[in-house]
C-alpha cells in the first residue's frame, strides 16, 4: 500500500515504529502490509474525522494509542469465529480486528450513518472483504453470532441485554471496559452468565483497560 498519507505526514515513520513495538509486546504476528493498514486506518480515522465527526482525539500519537493499540490488546483474547461489533462507531475494534485476522468476518454495527459510511469507505480503501458495514440500532438487526463485542455500553447488564438475542449457544460475549466490573455487576448476572475478566496491559497506554468475557450457563 504506497498511497501517501494524508494527516500523519512526518509521524509516520515513529508511528510505526511505536505499532510494531506494541504489537510485539502483545504477542501479534503482522505482516508489513497489515501494519500499513492499520496506519492507513488511522490516516483515514483523522482525515475524515471532522466530517463524520468520528473522534474526540485528533493527535496522531494519542490515537494510535487510545484507538488502534487498545483495540489490538484484545485481539490475542479473543474467541474464534464470525464476530459483530455493536456500537462500532468508526469501526473499533471491528475494522481492527478484521485487519488483524483476514479469515475472520466483522459485522461493524452502529445506528450512526455517517460513521458507518466512514468504514465502508475505508475498507474498500484497504481491501477489507471480511467487513460488513450495518448502519441499524441493534434491535433491528437480524443474525447469529460467535463473538460479540463493544466498546460503546456504559452498562455491563445493558450490553448482555441487547447482544443476547444476537449470540449462538456457545457463543461468547466480550465487553471492553475500563476499569472492572464491580461486585453488583457481576452478581447481578453470574445466575446466568460465566464470567471471565481479565487486565489488559495496552503498550504505552496507563489508564486502566479490562476485556469482560461472558459465556451463557447450560440450563
Amino acid at each position: 500500500m504506497n498511497k501517501p498519507f494524508a494527516k500523519l505526514g512526518n509521524h509516520a515513520d515513529s508511528l510505526t515504529a511505536m505499532l510494531k513495538d506494541s504489537a510485539q509486546q502483545l504477542g501479534l504476528d503482522l505482516s508489513e502490509a497489515q501494519f500499513a493498514q492499520l496506519l492507513h486506518y488511522l490516516d483515514g480515522l483523522l482525515l475524515w474525522n471532522k466530517a463524520y465527526n468520528l473522534t474526540a482525539i485528533t493527535a496522531p500519537v494519542e490515537a494510535l494509542i487510545k484507538h488502534v493499540i487498545d483495540c489490538l490488546s484484545i485481539i490475542p483474547q479473543l474467541p474464534k469465529g464470525d464476530l459483530l461489533d455493536i456500537g462500532t462507531g468508526a469501526g473499533l475494534p471491528s475494522v481492527i480486528v478484521a485487519i488483524c485476522e483476514p479469515n475472520r468476518h466483522c459485522t461493524a454495527l452502529d445506528s450512526n450513518q455517517k460513521k458507518i459510511r466512514f468504514i465502508r469507505q475505508i475498507s474498500s480503501e484497504l481491501g477489507l472483504n471480511n467487513v460488513m458495514p450495518v448502519a441499524a440500532r441493534i434491535e433491528a438487526h437480524s443474525g447469529q453470532y460467535d463473538v460479540i463485542t463493544s466498546r460503546a455500553f456504559a452498562s455491563l447488564e445493558d450490553f448482555v441485554s441487547a447482544a443476547t438475542p444476537y449470540l449462538k449457544a456457545n457463543g461468547k460475549l466480550c465487553a471492553m471496559k475500563g476499569k472492572a466490573p464491580s461486585s453488583d455487576e457481576i452478581k447481578a448476572l453470574q445466575n446466568d452468565w460465566k464470567i471471565t475478566t481479565t487486565a489488559l496491559l495496552v503498550p504505552n497506554l496507563n489508564d486502566s483497560r479490562h476485556l469482560i468475557e461472558l459465556s451463557p450457563k447450560s440450563d
